[in-house]
């Protein structure tokens, strides 16, 4: 299956788009092309796009014409690009090279990325092995622990990441810029257009939220009066100094991004390690950041295997804070190994680790407690007695549970219905919606951290389980060419009592999490609640849930009961889509660490520091007192 089959997807309506030229441009020669593009074409389509479009089931309304009007052409007028996401193949493969001290940098070792919808080697990285790794640990060793700025030291740094962030927003407004990243995105973690889409909506968002004061309102103090004239403490929001973030495959754009910029808010100065699978998504972006003013000194980008990031780290020792971005491992999202062996090496005075639940405990022990940890998710839904809008409950559950093929962290990993909704035709109607998805739109694709057989496997096992029985799903796609490496599988469900699920034998093969289109249902009767939040209290994950319900006394009992950092209650709750203006972290441990908002960048990129002032007066005929 070539990529190519995949252009034309579903992309923003033309109002958007033509609001976002006339209303975001940044660049004034951007802005003049696609303005007088669009004066001349508006509402218009050019008709074998058109049916191009209908014979892929792409938009047809003629709506979208825009970004998809001569791409290829337009994408090489972006000033920072370097690639064109739909001329990457096998035979026109993508380079991705690492930038240190200023300067992008290639290296003697090229690893090749295997495309995930036919297995052709489409991408080539440039990984820095442990014989190059000194112009990095240079690089880091310039910050000191007080950062680059701090609110004692090079003040104007917030104004200058304010506007940073604006021009980058606003350029990722731009019609054609969103869709390359969109593009390139879907091109290395394959996905939806609007949910690769939704990414950098959030993305550009977040910079919005960052832009012109927003920066310095972050490192905000506070001053309290003394005991005596001239004695005032004020409480300061310190950065870390050299830092490091390491982020997953599976939002390439999103949270690579909210951290690094929530790291360079405070004051720090990150490397920045991404998944070499998808890293071509950040290497890019840096090229945006660059272009819109981010000092070139202030951030590293490197690729490397695991030996060389434990290298790096371990001549770092304690001048560095490793942030794994939001990593959930599910057992494979990214090297148990290469991750692990980085953080022991590298011994840093404090840890942000985002991943595998196993990985971060055994990291906790070697790192004696330096750590906050937003581990891994298998993430709850409760629907409650009160069963309304049927339709709109399954569509929630169907994205929840299958959207992006199932690989988010925050995916929809177990639905505990109450006998009310088993009632219904809520099952019946999910199995609708799961069996629309298909590979065509990507709205199911390639798991990247699953074969097929490991997840038909678990499958196989939860079977098993007396009472247990398919729901849909259970198997492989059908006619493609995704490489064996990866998993290929139909949105799936699989029914498990609510009994069994809480026996001893079974309790950790049925909460194993599958990072895929895989979830398990269960069903409870109103005396069964309290063995609902048993199994809640016994899980050890505790990221993001849901409770859908409108009965106030049933959510105020299943919410007070329950510890999950991100909680949606109502009838529209849902588990996914969390956007950029509400915290996304767990809860429940006093190591957890979150992304997004103010007051996760403050937790996860700065420390507290208090300064008191006490200048005087002394008392008039001050003396000596005695030795106490």
């Amino acid at each position: 299956m070539k990529w190519r089959s995949y252009h034309f997807l579903a992309e923003p309506q033309w109002k958007n788009m033509q609001e976002g030229v006339r209303r975001r441009c940044f660049r004034v020669n951007v802005c003049k092309e696609m303005l007088a593009v669009t004066q001349k074409r508006n509402g218009t389509m050019n008709s074998r796009l058109l049916l191009r479009q209908a014979r892929i089931g792409g938009p047809k309304n003629g709506q979208s014409w825009l970004s998809s009007f001569h791409l290829s052409r337009s994408l090489h007028s972006l000033p920072f690009a370097t690639v064109n996401a739909e001329e990457i193949s096998g035979s026109q493969p993508a380079e991705v090279e690492n930038f240190v001290q200023g300067y992008w940098t290639k290296s003697k070792n090229w690893n090749e990325i295997l495309d995930p919808l036919n297995g052709e080697p489409f991408i080539k990285v440039a990984e820095v092995d442990e014989t190059e790794i000194q112009p990095f640990v240079e690089s880091l060793s310039k910050c000191p622990k007080h950062g680059l700025h701090n609110p004692f030291k090079a003040p104007e740094r917030y104004l200058l990441y304010g506007d940073i962030s604006a021009k980058a927003a606003h350029m990722l407004a731009l019609p054609k810029v969103s869709d390359f990243f969109t593009r390139l995105i879907q091109r290395v973690a394959p996905k939806s257009y609007q949910q690769a889409f939704g990414e950098v909506h959030v993305t550009q968002k977040f910079l919005e939220n960052f832009s012109g004061d927003q920066v310095r309102f972050l490192a905000r103090s506070f001053g309290v009066p003394g005991n005596h004239l001239g004695q005032q403490s004020h409480g300061f929001r310190w950065p870390y100094g050299p830092v490091a973030i390491v982020t997953p495959f599976n939002f390439p754009l999103e949270i690579p991004v909210l951290q690094l910029m929530g790291a360079l808010y405070m004051g720090n100065k990150p490397v920045l390690k991404v998944d070499s699978k998808v890293s071509i998504v950040m290497e890019q972006m840096m090229r945006l950041l660059h272009h819109c003013g981010l000092p070139v000194e202030d951030v590293d980008f490197i690729n490397s295997d695991g030996k060389a990031m434990n290298r790096l780290l371990l001549e770092m020792e304690n001048m560095l804070m490793l942030s794994l971005g939001h990593i959930s491992l599910r057992e494979g999202m990214f090297s148990i190994d290469l991750s692990h062996d980085v953080m022991m090496e590298a011994n840093p005075r404090m840890t942000l680790f985002t991943g595998s639940s196993r990985v971060a405990e055994k990291l906790a022990t070697d790192l004696k407690g330096r750590i906050k940890l937003e581990d891994a998710g298998f993430d709850w839904k409760v629907l409650g007695p009160d069963v309304q809008e049927v339709d709109y409950v399954a569509w929630v559950c169907d994205q929840d549970a299958y959207a992006c093929s199932g690989q988010k962290c925050s995916a929809q990993s177990i639905l505990f219905m109450h006998e009310n909704w088993s009632k219904s035709s809520l099952i019946s109607k999910m199995r609708v919606l799961a069996q629309r998805r298909k590979l065509e739109d990507l709205t199911i694709g390639p798991v990247l951290t699953f074969t097929t057989g490991q997840m038909l496997d678990h499958m196989s096992n939860l079977l098993r389980i007396p009472g247990s029985k398919l729901l849909f799903g259970g198997e492989p796609l059908e006619n493609h060419s995704i490489p064996h490496v990866y998993g290929a599988l139909k949105p799936t469900a699989v029914y498990v009592p609510i009994d069994e699920i809480l026996k001893e034998e079974n309790f950790e093969l049925v909460t194993r999490e599958i990072f895929g289109p895989f979830q398990v249902v269960t069903e409870y009767k109103d005396d069964q609640l309290p063995k609902i939040l048993d199994a809640l209290e016994r899980m050890h994950a505790h990221l993001t849930a849901a409770v859908v319900s409108n009965d106030p006394l049933f959510l105020q009992e299943v919410i007070g009961k329950t510890v999950n950092g991100t909680t949606y209650a109502g009838l529209r709750a849902r588990t996914t889509g969390a956007p950029q203006n509400h915290w996304f972290g767990p809860a429940g441990d006093p190591r957890g660490a979150g992304i997004g908002t103010p007051e996760a960048i403050k937790l996860v990129w700065s420390c507290h520091r208090e300064i008191i002032y006490d200048i005087g007066p002394l008392p008039k005929h001050w003396e000596v007192p005695p030795s106490t």
